[in-house]
């Protein structure tokens, strides 16, 4: 087995535990406390994030892991796991399924691999350097729109914008399709397999986006910072994912207006 089936058999490792044991606290009572960003937090998330953590001490010790729970260990490493136990945990506590585990692979600081598994669905985006993203092990492919009049725009919330990202934002709004709110992580899902053309989020933090970098790309998309930057997998960003180049640009000169 080469490296790269080595490192994602430890992807698919980490996938499986994390959705094992949010499964078992979805639709289930569960308490939610208030984080310090304002967001909220459960049980699941900690346990999801322990048991993968776990799986990497055994698995490969000399790793980095980043998460969002427990912070960084070693994140100078070759390689560094980067790990958002359970992405949209307010869609999990009120019982919506569109909440996903991302797990992304860091190699020498750049996005190497990532996972988006929408354990609720069952449904599992693998995309990694060089290979075709996959949908549970099927290559899938962004859309072929190219005009802002005929793309869907997604987006999580208008809440996570300020007073001028906001304006920027639907000035872009005023030029697509039309938009659709909430999904999370399943918004760039979706935007692999081709069913939205855009989506548009500020703020993230690199847990929150690392793992859809390899995803968006390798389905033939291109996914940056709203000026069209490379994204690497750390710190804060503003996203731009478009389903093609054209539809890329066309997003960047609408957000800039």
């Amino acid at each position: 087995m080469d490296i790269d089936e080595q490192l994602k058999a430890v992807a698919l490792r980490l996938a499986d535990a994390a959705r094992e044991v949010a499964m078992q606290h979805f639709l289930m009572p569960l308490d939610a406390e208030r984080k310090a960003d304002a967001s909220p937090v459960t049980r699941a998330d900690r346990e999801a994030e322990q048991a993968m953590r776990r799986l990497l001490e055994g698995l490969v010790p000399g790793h980095g892991v980043i998460g969002e729970e427990f912070g960084a260990t070693r994140p100078e490493a070759e390689f560094v796991w980067v790990l958002d136990p359970i992405d949209g945990t307010k869609a999990f506590v009120t019982g919506k399924p569109l909440w996903g585990s991302l797990i992304a692979l860091l190699r020498d600081g750049e996005p190497y691999l990532g996972i988006i598994d929408l354990g609720a669905l069952d449904q599992r985006w693998i995309g990694m350097r060089g290979t075709l993203t996959t949908l549970n092990d099927v290559p899938c492919r962004t859309s072929s729109c190219e005009t802002l009049e005929k793309a869907r725009l997604g987006c999580t919330s208008p809440d996570i914008f300020d007073a001028a990202k906001l304006t920027q934002f639907n000035a872009l709004g005023r030029e697509v399709w039309f938009r659709s709110f909430g999904g999370d992580c399943a918004a760039y899902a979706t935007l692999a397999s081709g069913h939205l053309e855009l989506v548009v989020e500020a703020g993230l933090q690199n847990y929150d986006y690392a793992a859809l970098i390899p995803v968006v790309q390798g389905a033939g998309g291109v996914i940056t910072d709203w000026h069209g930057h490379e994204l690497l997998g750390l710190g804060e960003a503003d996203l731009v994912a478009a389903a093609n180049p054209v539809m890329h640009q066309a997003a960047l000169d609408a957000l800039g207006r």
